[in-house]
């Protein structure tokens, strides 16, 4: 007898190692047909049903209905299908109903519609995996980085366009995967969003899987309805939406997308603040990182600044304000009166007077970082962008004011471009676009909570809306005869007085043209090792300098 039985498994053991998925699959099905699950069909079939129950981790019924759905299927298998193939009722199929949710939660069927689970698809990934002689496997869900995140969330949002989960089902998933990946930053930028409405919370992920995984950063309404349990639901974040009075849109996360600087009611993104905080893992702020540059206040070097009489007073009187208490202190008065609580400052004057360098010592004294706009990156030659990059700005600038210790300063330099006047009856793209980006400047300005300064050479085309919200305004002037003859012993430390007085009198420069020469002084010296008349090359490089006197420069002095 034990003999007997040794023999019995040595045999099913090799039927065991020829069998393959397929194969196994293929006799599950050749015996279960009009078979009712009769006992002498379960038998004949044992080895087989075994064999694939233990492979996809599943009961041996379920192995059955997983075997004819790939038959009648892989698409569109209802329970009719199933009675029909196995020859038994309908009330007798229906009892099967918990085993079908189980292969849906395994992941080897997929409901059609999740509203009423009639019918049900084999997914690809598990026919993909079958050619191969494969188990199809869940993904993994735990221990994921923020990119493996957004591929499973991008197969759950799959289902739910194939209507194969409902909203609610597929919220109490997300919120799973969410609790087994705490460790990722989007999921705790999520949690401290704060406790949304579950339409609400799955619309965001929503947006932000669509940007991550399909690249669309233009949302229409036809592409979010399957986020809404109801008709009723998607109709009212209709109205919200267009209104602009939805929670999203009035938490800074979504906003309507524009054309001309007019918002597209139908239209909808990300907002550049999202991007930069619930999406920072996946790196697509680029853009905006190039807009603006933040320079330390650390990082700032000291440099000797040399005025005429009320420049000297009225920088003295903007550093007395900057310094932190005195500062926090006005802001609290202009908020108790009901005043803004913004300023902005404009400076303006000629080439190397010195605005830009102002601004960066009165940062390094007040210990304010700088966030330094790059105007030309801002008008970007995309009609509609620019408007976008704007906004982008204004938003990293108020992220910067809640995080810094001290308030820091966002500085437009050389603003020209972007504080002109507006042009009246603009009929071309550009004319409208820099119309749209002066706008929302000034809005921004109304709104500004922070400190903003503008430096430009040219003040004759300064729009008035913009003067009239610049608190202080200071016109830069060139230095005084006393004054350049400081900056020239500054520049040049082994020149004499003498040398210096005859420099400043004779050329009427400013700090920035001083310096220039002093540079090219200094080159000079090195290269050449020049033992020649120190003021006669002073003078030649002055000589030349005041031959391009003329030319616009750029120079930030």
């Amino acid at each position: 007898m034990a003999k007997k039985i040794e023999t019995k498994v040595v045999k099913r053991t090799k039927v065991e190692k020829e069998m393959t998925l397929l194969r196994a699959i293929e006799r599950v099905v050749e015996v279960s047909k009009d078979s009712k699950l009769k006992a002498e069909a379960k038998a004949e079939m044992a080895a087989e049903v075994k064999y694939l129950a233990e492979r996809y981790g599943i009961t041996e019924r379920q192995v059955i209905l997983f075997c004819i759905c790939m038959e009648r299927g892989p698409r569109n298998v209802d329970y009719d299908d199933l009675a029909h193939f196995l020859d038994v009722s309908n009330i007798r199929i229906l009892s099967y109903a918990n085993d079908i949710d189980a292969l849906v939660r395994r992941r080897l069927l997929r409901y059609r519609d999740a509203k009423d689970e009639d019918s049900f698809d084999i997914p690809q990934p598990v026919i993909k995996a079958l050619k191969h002689n494969d188990v199809y496997e869940i993904p993994k869900r735990t221990g994921l980085d923020c990119a493996g995140l957004f591929e499973v969330l991008d197969q759950m949002f799959e289902d739910l366009d194939n209507d194969a989960i409902t909203p609610k089902d597929l919220t109490e998933e997300i919120n799973a995967l969410f609790k087994e990946n705490a460790q990722i930053g989007f999921v705790r930028q999520i949690r401290e969003l704060g406790r949304m409405r579950q339409d609400d919370n799955l619309l965001l992920l929503y947006f932000c899987h669509a940007l991550i995984n399909k690249d669309d950063d233009d949302i229409r309404f036809r592409e979010i309805e399957d986020c809404f349990s109801s008709s009723a639901d998607f109709i009212n974040a209709k109205s919200l939406l267009r209104s602009g009075e939805h929670p999203l849109m009035q938490k800074k996360l979504i906003e309507h997308r524009c054309s001309d600087g007019i918002a597209d009611t139908s239209r909808y993104k990300l907002t550049e603040q999202t991007k930069r905080t619930l999406l920072e893992e996946m790196k697509i702020n680029a853009t905006e990182e190039k807009l603006a540059e933040v320079i330390k206040a650390k990082d700032l070097k000291a440099k000797k600044m040399f005025y005429v009489e009320e420049n000297q007073r009225q920088v003295s009187e903007l550093q007395s304000f900057f310094v932190p208490e005195n500062y926090r202190k006005i802001r609290e008065r202009m908020e108790q009166t009901g005043f803004r609580t913004g300023f902005a400052c404009l400076f303006y004057g000629g080439p190397g007077t010195g605005k830009t360098e102002t601004v960066y010592q009165l940062a390094r004294q007040t210990g304010r970082d700088i966030m330094v706009v790059d105007v030309p990156q801002i008008k970007s030659k995309w009609v509609g962008d620019s408007e976008k990059n704007i906004k982008a700005l204004f938003d990293r600038y108020r992220e910067l004011v809640k995080k810094a210790k001290q308030t820091p300063i966002l500085l437009f330099n050389e603003a020209d471009a972007i504080i002109g006047i507006r042009k009246q009856g603009a009929q071309n793209a550009v004319d409208k676009m820099e119309n749209s980006i002066q706008n929302i400047i000034l809005q921004e300005m109304e709104m500004l909570d922070g400190i903003m300064i503008a430096t430009t050479n040219l003040t004759q085309n300064l729009d008035k809306a913009f003067e009239r919200r610049f608190l202080y305004k200071i016109k830069f002037e060139k230095p005084t005869v006393e004054a350049r003859i400081q900056i020239w012993r500054t520049m040049i430390p082994d020149l004499s007085e003498m040398d210096a007085k005859t420099l400043a009198a004779k050329y009427d420069f400013s700090g920035g043209q001083i310096e220039n020469i002093a540079r090219h002084y200094t080159i000079d010296s090195i290269l050449h090792d020049a033992k020649e008349d120190k003021l006669a090359m002073l003078i030649n490089h002055c000589d030349n300098e005041r031959l391009d006197e003329n030319t616009p420069k750029r120079i930030g002095f």
